[in-house]
């Protein structure tokens, strides 16, 4: 008998006696039809027992039919039909009286105020009577009143009363529109492009924004089109700015604390400290360098100005690195007096696109049962739009930090201003057909708008006269990578809506030769002159003058309107607004030979309320818009590390890891098991992490205990030793937990990098990028080798691998030392496509077949067993069929190839036109390996995709 008919039929006859016995040779099925015999004529009890009819005997018995079958079946259904032999008469009628009072209960039982219907004749029952009562007679109407309180009453008690939804069409009013776009944004704030985004890309909630990944259309070969001879568009407004404000010796004091200068320029460089270029450098923890990284950051610093004594800086950082480096600035500049707000955040009227709220609006809240109604002080004035907001801090965090000691201001201005990034050779051109510097006004009365007042000034118009020079003579350049990198260019724009073409345009660039030669190509040597960097968006209170003087949309519409000639342009005037705006260039790919100022442009930086009047007129001179999936391509493309991707050594990279760790396991459990790939059987430890500690603490002991065995064979003898250091970390854990562990760190010394970047490479190679540091005076040697690991333990260094044969690299592909055969086999034919690992054998995969075959049939004492050997340290209880448990296994020596490191991007790159990845090996085992390798074939590794069992051969590169 199955589960349902067994559970069926015991819902049937719940309610039968217990005490009726059958004789031992009856059947168990017979149960039922014995128990419809009992209430029969054919019983007859004396003294509790009871004798069959004799005529029973004499019947002829069907065949058995095993099990309960559902319905009426002739004969009894081929059921034996034996009677019992007796029954206990009190048994019996106490399980009689218990139906009989059940189904009087249910008669007499009312539930609901329904029940009065029923003391009433089926001729007079009406449906209106259960909503009007005045209609049931009146000797019903006490009772069903009271029933009907009750059950109101019961009904709130368990839920709300559902909200009542407004039409369509007063969900789509301007008003009701910002009141719910502001509720949807109290947990992930929304940029000002956001709805233009929403309507055209895959969204995503990231860091505390609403940011777009990438859009809904195939347009993968188009961007990289568009960054490659044209523009590409993006909106980086979600970046932190934390401004410094202070003396430029104690800025400089507190800031050197967290850079070194052996990775790069600092703060304090000359280049930076002037003003005029934007510089980016890796920030670590106080002191601590080269270990405790926090993240890369770009900083801008004002150019002096005569009547300002105090510097002001501008650092701009990633979200996730927000929250830590926040409080490293404020120990570094003693900031710890946290200054509330003089005045209320500040709104501006009716726009027509909403924009982020960085707290809940409780007026806004909906009560149960209630319309939504408009929450603002006139009741015929359009909502509030709110302009402020921040999905990186709390909505009660303060946002200025002053310092009693060393007089240093910080202030979070996070989302105070927008920042677009155009990324092309043609991204200047794109900028000169969309800005229009702004016009002189004459007015002589005061006004409420900063432009006029600050056209009063001779010499502000005359440095306007500057700026709009260089401006122009920007136009005539033909690709944005002639500039130097960092170059910054303030400048005074007119509304770009008033100069919005009718139809989309491709901006394409305008080189006259004949006019301004001289001064295109000083512009290309040197840069933009140091007056001309200045900009008034560095004042606060003009950006909030600028941001709540805008015209709204509506409003300009009026005025075009208004217009002698339908459809001329709208002259600006003195109530137009005038924007202050920073253009800073950015340099693109710096580092090798080949693709030199790759993936350059400009970033845009504008007060915060006019990011879509800027967006559309972009929009429409043909640049192409990408999202969060572009820049993470863009980086690749520049072999640059992409944040926090490519940072495993920061605290936001190493939060990112376990994110992506756990996306893709949750993706691979969700796939059917027979469908999921067996990582073990491909030999590939770690498929969606990237052990990095690990790996650098093993190849620590490898290089300090195997010096001597250097001379031999050095992948048996590395594979052998691996199993011996191994044991030797597993030993020593419980020591590492007394102590604090030494953490990896990734080399980011540039005098390093550029000697192991010319180690790297052949003596003679054509074609392969050359460092700045190509002609190094110490060669490739045992001592050197020696003494460059001693400075640089337990550090990975950041690599480029080029695929020599056909293939797509893919992330946490393993990147391994190659074998003396497998050099030989390359070196007969450099494109053939590389060894094969054999395929390893799955141990783990009988014991989860087992354990669920015993879990289905498990009795209490296997159940038992079973709990004691979970708990058995060489049986890890959390098994899942194709994956490695924790702990792993020596992930240097597992596979038949020694593994080197783990790549974290990996495409077909379209500039090169083959497969490239980015990753990091470690030092100590590139050394090993480079010292084994002939010099012709320096720099030749093996690649291998996690779900791959072939190996492919690949040139590595180390471009700095």
């Amino acid at each position: 008998m199955s589960a349902a008919k067994a559970k069926m039929r015991e819902k049937k006859m719940r309610n039968q006696p217990a005490s009726v016995q059958y004789p031992s040779s009856s059947h168990v099925e017979s149960r039922a039809e014995t128990e419809n015999g009992e209430r029969g004529d054919d019983l007859r009890v004396t003294g509790g027992q009871s004798d069959a009819h004799p005529s029973w005997k004499r019947q002829r018995t069907p065949p058995v039919r095993h099990g309960w079958v559902r319905g009426h079946h002739k004969g009894g259904g081929g059921y034996d039909t034996e009677m019992p032999n007796h029954i206990t008469a009190g048994a019996f009628a106490r399980a009689r009286a218990a139906e009989v009072s059940a189904m009087l209960k249910a008669a007499t039982e009312t539930t609901g105020s329904s029940h009065v219907f029923r003391a009433l004749p089926k001729h007079m029952r009406r449906r209106a009577m259960s909503h009007n009562t005045k209609r049931l007679p009146r000797r019903l109407r006490d009772v069903a009143n009271r029933m009907r309180e009750k059950s109101l009453q019961a009904g709130s008690k368990k839920k709300k009363e559902l909200v009542k939804s407004k039409s369509r069409k007063a969900r789509r009013r301007h008003g009701n529109l910002l009141l719910e776009f502001n509720r949807r944004q109290r947990k992930n704030i929304w940029l000002e492009t956001h709805i233009w985004h929403a309507k055209r890309f895959h969204m995503v909630k990231k860091w505390g924004y609403c940011l777009g990944v990438r859009p809904t259309y195939k347009c993968y070969r188009p961007c990289y089109r568009a960054m490659s001879s044209h523009c590409l568009l993006q909106d980086l407004s979600y970046y932190c700015c934390i401004e410094l404000k202070g003396e430029e010796d104690k800025l400089l004091a507190a800031l050197t604390q967290l850079t070194c200068k052996e990775a790069g320029p600092t703060f304090a460089a000359a280049m930076f400290l002037s003003g005029a270029r934007q510089g980016s450098v890796t920030v670590y923890r106080a002191g601590r360098y080269p270990s405790d990284p926090l993240g890369p950051v770009a900083f801008l610093w004002r150019p002096q100005t005569p009547g300002l004594t105090p510097r002001q800086l501008w650092i701009w950082a990633h979200p996730a690195l927000k929250q830590d480096l926040l409080p490293e600035l404020q120990s570094v500049c003693q900031c710890s007096e946290a200054v509330a707000p003089s005045v209320e955040p500040e709104v501006s009227h009716a726009e027509a696109d909403p924009a982020p709220q960085a707290e809940p609006n409780p007026d806004n809240e909906l009560k149960a049962g209630a319309k939504r109604k408009r929450c603002c002080k006139d009741a015929g004035e359009p909502p509030a739009k709110r302009i402020l907001g921040d999905g990186t801090r709390l909505p009660t965090s303060p946002v200025t930090w002053r310092s009693s000691s060393t007089g240093i201001v910080i202030n979070d201005l996070t989302m105070e201003m927008v920042r677009y990034r155009l990324i092309g050779p043609q991204s200047h051109s794109v900028l000169a057909e969309t800005l229009e510097a702004a016009t002189v006004c004459d007015e002589l009365k005061s006004s409420p708008f900063w432009w006029p007042e600050h056209c009063k000034d001779r010499s502000n118009m005359k440095l306007h006269q500057q700026q709009t020079d260089v401006f122009n003579v920007l136009k005539g350049i033909y690709s944005s990578g002639e500039l130097p990198p960092g170059t910054v260019l303030g400048l005074t724009v007119d509304d770009p809506r008033l100069t919005l073409p009718r139809q989309k345009v491709k901006a394409v660039p305008c080189v006259n030769q004949d006019q301004g030669d001289e001064k295109r190509k000083q512009l290309m040597l040197k840069g933009v002159p140091l007056q001309c960097c200045q900009s008034f968006l560095w004042e606060r209170s003009v950006r909030e003058n600028v941001t709540d003087n805008k015209i709204s949309e509506q409003e300009l519409n009026r005025m075009r309107s208004e217009l002698l000639v339908p459809g001329s342009r709208l002259g600006p005037g003195p109530q137009q607004g005038r924007v202050p705006v920073l253009l800073v260039h950015q340099p693109g790919k710096q580092v090798g030979d080949e693709l030199g100022s790759w993936g350059s442009g400009w970033d845009l930086l504008l007060p915060k309320g006019w990011g879509m009047a800027f967006w559309v007129p972009l929009v429409y001179r043909g640049v192409r818009v990408a999202g969060l999936h572009m820049s993470l391509k863009h980086s690749q493309n520049k072999a640059a590390p992409h944040f926090p991707h490519d940072y495993p050594d920061c605290p936001a990279g190493s939060r990112f890891q376990e994110e992506q760790e756990a996306e893709f396991l949750d993706t691979f459990k969700r796939r059917p098991p027979a469908k999921r790939t067996n990582y073990i059987k491909h030999g590939c430890l770690a498929p969606f992490r990237c052990p990095w500690q690990q790996l650098a603490e093993e190849w620590e002991l490898l290089a300090t205990d195997g010096g001597a065995e250097r001379k031999g064979d050095g992948q048996t003898q590395m594979t052998r030793k691996s199993h011996e250091v191994m044991e030797e970390v597993t030993s020593q854990q419980t020591v590492a937990a007394a102590s604090p562990p030494s953490c990896f760190t990734v080399l980011r010394n540039r005098k390093s990098l550029r000697l192991l970047s010319s180690w790297c490479r052949p003596p003679t190679c054509r074609g392969q990028r050359r460092g700045h540091g190509a002609a190094v005076a110490l060669p490739l040697s045992d001592s050197a080798a020696t003494s460059f690991h001693a400075a640089h333990k337990m550090s990975v260094v950041w690599v480029r691998l080029t695929l020599l044969s056909k293939g797509k690299p893919e992330a946490h592909a393993m990147v391994c030392a190659p074998t003396a055969e497998d050099l030989k086999l390359f070196g007969k034919s450099p494109e053939s496509c590389g060894p094969q690992e054999p395929p390893h054998k799955d141990h783990y995969k009988s014991r989860i077949n087992r354990k669920k075959k015993s879990s289905k049939t498990a009795t209490p004492s296997q159940v038992s067993d079973d709990l004691t050997a979970s708990t058995d340290p060489h049986l890890p209880s959390d098994l899942i069929l194709g994956l490695w448990p924790d702990p792993l296994l020596s992930v240097t020596s597992h596979c038949s190839r020694v593994t080197l490191g783990w790549v974290t991007q990996g495409d077909f790159s379209l500039s090169v036109g083959r497969g490239e990845a980015l990753g990091f090996v470690s030092i100590s085992g590139l050394l090993h390996t480079l010292l084994r390798q002939p010099p012709e074939l320096r720099g030749t590794l093996l690649l291998r995709n996690p779900a791959s069992l072939h190996y492919r051969f690949v040139r590595l590169n180390i471009d700095v």
